[in-house]
């Protein structure tokens, strides 16, 4: 079994609270056990934080066990180049997924600073971006 870490950055601790045209208004753990339900031929490793630092020290511990990256950054997409930096150590496909359509908001939002070391990335699904992601992994590790 394929383990595949999803990360998520600020603020999707709380996405149910957020603007639903943005963001679905459905709650992370709601999302996950879809996913794990909707995948069973992955083992989801699931990590969020506020912080930037524990993003960086969760991507730069990872061990040999993990097989895939899907991660969204949140804000960090735009300024952080610390998670870009642990980014751009991993030898393994990373996804970059956004629930909302960031080329379609502010103008800050169009900076993506961690997408370049991914293999891809998905935006403007809501909850849905995370179920391609699952998908295109899938299509990459296993078919």
């Amino acid at each position: 079994m394929k383990k595949i870490c999803i990360i998520n950055g600020p603020n999707l601790d709380i996405i149910e609270k957020r603007e639903a045209e943005y963001y679905g208004g459905k709650n992370f753990n709601d999302i996950l056990t879809d996913l794990k339900n909707e995948f069973p031929q992955f083992n989801f490793d699931y990590f969020q934080s506020n912080i930037e630092g524990e993003i960086c020290k969760k991507i730069n511990n990872f061990g040999n066990d993990i097989s895939g990256l899907i991660i969204n950054p949140g804000g960090f997409t735009h300024n952080s180049v610390s998670i870009r930096d642990s980014l751009s150590l991993l030898k393994i496909p990373i996804i970059e997924v956004h629930l909302s359509n960031i080329s379609n908001r502010e103008n800050f939002r169009r900076i993506n600073l961690t997408t370049s070391k991914t293999i891809g990335y998905i935006s403007g699904f809501k909850e849905f971006s995370y179920y391609a992601a699952c998908f295109l992994m899938k299509k990459y590790l296993i078919d």
